[in-house]
């Protein structure tokens, strides 16, 4: 996983794409999020 924050994501659509912290745009998808339940990332949140 890349250390970075979160540029947008789409929950209808289950992806986005976070910031890395070298500045490189990362495609994320609903599958790569760890948690129980419903998975999504927020906006500005930093995530690793």
């Amino acid at each position: 996983m890349t250390n970075g924050t979160v540029k947008w994501f789409n929950d209808s659509k289950g992806f986005g794409f976070i910031t890395s912290d070298e500045g490189q745009d990362v495609f994320v998808h609903y599958s790569a999020v760890q948690g129980d339940g419903f998975r999504s990332l927020t906006e500005g949140d930093a995530v690793s």
